[in-house]
């Protein structure tokens, strides 16, 4: 076990170590850059896991773990959020005070979850669906949602479900992005808490091991499957909620949903993530 834990180590430093090689190319290229991030990390993941095919990452840690991964099936046929994508739709459908709806700021009929997140120029700063969605409120004269359960999570889950198959390729590409994307990636390696843990370090290190009666899940397609209707809350939930819950569970302080932190985290990760298909909403434990 020692053995593993090393050999792991060993390769989760070629991994940063290409990464930070990356940064220091001085063509303004900021693609090729991410480019190469992405390579290094899904080397890292098919070295860990030989057996396992790219395009399953998508599936969480049920790409990993096959009896976790037939009992998720058998979830599948009932899933517990089917009930959320419907009030989603119905959400996302009644008009605002004004005449509008949602779709007058979405555009196919809201099947735009592959957009999201992106980096907005304008505003220089990451934007996700759900920061979108608030946005969309706003500008047709309504109060913005809470951003972990409840309304903003099942209309998030419906668009995340009629956007199902959609490609994951968030591009990289001006100063501000590449910005944005590094300071994802820094939290993402980085230790805290009072446990001294990185995001890495669950779901790079140690990824496929228990933790008490859980898998830990690989990172490579940790965003492709959110919103995700858990056990543990017994309702849906956003990715930001979960980003809150992991930060707790290593003792460190959570930052609040939709902050610059967890949006470049999550910009960090969906670009990890390319290559991938976006589909959820899902059920996890």
């Amino acid at each position: 076990m020692k053995k593993i834990v090393f050999n792991r180590s060993l390769a989760l430093l070629f991994v940063l170590a290409a990464m930070l090689a990356a940064v220091r190319v001085e063509a303004a290229d900021y693609q090729t850059r991410v480019q190469a991030d992405i390579q290094a990390f899904r080397d890292y993941f098919t070295a860990q896991f030989p057996d396992v095919k790219f395009a399953d990452y998508a599936d969480g840690v049920y790409a990993i773990d096959e009896d976790s991964r037939q009992q998720w099936k058998e979830m599948e046929e009932f899933p517990p959020y089917a009930l959320s994508v419907e009030d989603g739709k119905a959400l996302f459908e009644i008009p605002f005070a004004n005449g509008k709806t949602y779709g007058s700021c979405f555009a196919n009929g809201g099947a735009v979850r592959q957009n999201y997140p992106y980096f907005d120029e304008k505003k220089g700063k990451v934007v996700t669906l759900e920061m979108a969605i608030n946005d969309c409120r706003v500008a047709n004269g309504e109060k913005p949602l809470a951003c972990k359960t409840g309304d903003i999570a099942k209309i998030s889950a419906y668009m995340a479900f009629i956007s199902r198959g959609k490609p994951v390729d968030v591009k990289v590409q001006s100063e501000g992005a590449y910005k944005a994307y590094v300071k994802g990636k820094e939290l993402f390696y980085a230790k805290h808490g009072k446990l001294n843990m990185s995001c890495a370090g669950c779901h790079m290190q140690y990824a496929g091991r228990r933790l008490r009666a859980e898998i830990l899940s690989p990172a490579l397609g940790h965003t492709t499957h959110f919103p995700v209707y858990r056990s543990k809350w017994g309702e849906i939930g956003t990715l930001h909620k979960r980003y809150g819950g992991c930060s707790n569970d290593t003792g460190a302080k959570s930052f609040a949903p939709q902050s610059e932190e967890y949006c470049n985290l999550e910009f960090f990760e969906t670009v990890m993530s390319n290559g991938l298909i976006f589909n959820g909403p899902a059920s996890r434990k």
